[in-house]
């Protein structure tokens, strides 16, 4: 059985769910190379897609009339493909889709689930409405709702879309993206007390005085970083109380999703509000480029009444296209400004890395969501204290202070960190242990933590590999990880990959699968 997932407007992505199991996610942006730039599911699909036969299509819910007004040809060619092999179109509300593709990906046969964003439609009272925050338990394949929370109820997401450009100049949408994740970085530097009352007594985007943190934000040199050291408290007190309200003594697994699920900081700190909790999950792309999963998983599960799939396939976040050797050679014959070399080992990579170099990578398919997991990544020693300011000045083209992940080996996290956790996708960040923090200076973050990615061999089987020779090599267990881009959508395509390899410092690229070696030729 196949089920088309659809997710139009900004973070536009299509989803192909083969019984029950995602098989194919695209995000537009990684086409269009412009960062969260609306988009037609339906279209990105009929052109991308090798299969188009006998598929269910799912929506999430934004209004049929609007759908079909908004994109009439690919509307039309879903109809006829509909009619032609007997399918069906199903519209799923924005959250519900948001807690069905945290809660359908994890294991968990039980859990409660939030999802938290800026807004989107849901069917509240039987009429759909904008809602921004929700609450549901999820059993066995089954959401239950517990609690819609209407745009004027709460909103997390609202709050801090609307102080990123008036305050802090920095994007909330396309071209660039929403750079959340900037403030985030700055919060650890900020006097976290300082804004904290201010900002949580009005913790509602009609109820901040913009004007007011601009003026302050402007007033002296550090204000910008206690503005958002200030707001990171209030959305980790926000958080924790709405979980208050909602937990239950049962409850041991947590699920979480929409944009501000990627708020790592505020969700790894849950294990220390609520020992009881064991285990959190949080989905590869909990934005709304996840909706198209959801949305699939829901029809899948919940409306067809299919069994839970447990099992790794059904968490693989590497659903983008892979490409041949055939083509990425084709790439690299046709660029006058590379070189390269051929069957070069894993070894050839560890050995670049032992010497300091900076090397992009290129694996399989690439993966789904805003942070690279080892197939499209730019990797560096983390042993190496200057190298997060190397990277950010010659590679990211970024601020000073924004960190980089420590991609581990699963069974090393107790080792290196004060909880052993999983973190498949980035999604916490931990606290290392004390007497481990100067051994890979370069992925501790300002305040002792890091955002760790959890790495096991059914997961990624050439990142666990090549990890585990890395340890062999180097005495940790742990490398340097950032996204492959600079500035623009991870690379999608070889060609995106050499194209960004040539306008940044990094020192080499490397095709995995193909065993390619490339460096920018000397002219």
């Amino acid at each position: 059985m196949r089920i088309i997932g659809l997710h139009s407007g900004h973070d536009c992505a299509y989803c192909v769910l083969e019984d029950g199991i995602p098989t194919i996610h695209e995000e537009f942006e990684r086409i269009s190379r412009v960062k969260e730039g609306n988009g037609d599911a339906l279209e990105l699909y009929f052109d991308r897609s090798f299969d188009k036969s006998d598929s269910i299509f799912t929506h999430v819910l934004t209004g049929q009339l609007a759908i079909e007004s908004l994109h009439k040809n690919s509307w039309s060619r879903m109809v006829d493909q509909i009619h032609k092999n007997q399918g069906k179109f199903y519209g799923v509300g924005h959250h519900k889709a948001h807690a069905a593709n945290a809660f359908f990906t994890s294991d968990y046969e039980e859990s409660l689930i939030f999802t938290f964003d800026a807004g989107g439609w849901d069917i509240i009272n039987n009429r759909e409405n904008v809602s921004t925050t929700t609450v549901w338990r999820g059993v066995n394949n089954k959401l239950h709702e517990e609690k819609i929370y209407g745009f004027h109820e709460l909103n997390i997401g609202g709050v801090w879309h609307g102080l990123l450009a008036p305050v802090f100049g920095l994007s909330n949408g396309p071209p660039k993206g929403n750079q959340a994740g900037t403030l985030m970085a700055m919060a650890s530097i900020g006097d976290r007390d300082k804004y904290f009352k201010d900002i949580y007594s009005k913790f509602h985007p009609n109820a901040l005085n913009y004007k007011e943190f601009k003026e302050i934000h402007d007033s002296y040199d550090n204000a910008k970083y206690d503005i958002a050291a200030s707001l990171q408290k209030a959305t980790e007190e926000i958080i924790k109380k709405l979980i208050q309200i909602h937990i239950k003594p049962s409850d041991k697994n947590l699920c979480f999703s929409g944009g501000v699920a990627l708020n790592s900081v505020a969700l790894g700190k849950v294990f220390e509000w609520f020992p009881q909790v064991e285990n959190i999950f949080v989905p590869p792309a909990p934005y709304d480029a996840g909706l198209s999963i959801g949305a699939a998983q829901f029809v899948y599960h919940d409306v067809m009444n299919n069994p839970r799939i447990q099992n790794c396939n059904n968490a693989s976040p590497y659903l983008g296209r892979s490409y041949g050797k055939d083509v990425i050679k084709q790439a690299l014959d046709n660029d006058e400004d590379v070189e390269y070399n051929e069957n070069m080992p894993i070894e050839s990579l560890i050995k670049k890395l032992l010497d300091g170099n900076i090397v992009s990578v290129f694996a399989g398919g690439s993966e789904s969501g805003r942070r690279a997991l080892g197939n499209r990544s730019i990797l560096a020693d983390p042993r190496r204290s200057d190298m997060k300011d190397i990277i950010n000045e010659k590679v990211k083209h970024r601020q000073w202070f924004r960190p980089f992940a420590p991609s581990i080996l699963t069974e090393e996290v107790k080792n290196w960190f004060v909880k052993d956790v999983k973190s498949d996708y980035m999604s916490l960040v931990i606290p290392f242990k004390t007497e481990m923090k100067d051994k890979v200076p370069a992925v501790v973050h300002l305040d002792g933590t890091g955002r760790l990615q959890t790495v096991d061999e059914k997961m990624n089987k050439w990142y666990y590999n090549f990890i585990k020779k890395w340890h062999e090599a180097s005495g940790v267990p742990i490398i340097l990880n950032t996204s492959f881009n600079d500035r623009e959508p991870i690379v999608e395509t070889p060609t995106h990959a050499i194209n960004c390899f040539k306008k940044t410092n990094i020192d080499n690229l490397y095709f995995v699968d193909a065993e390619i070696m490339v460096s920018k030729r000397n002219k």
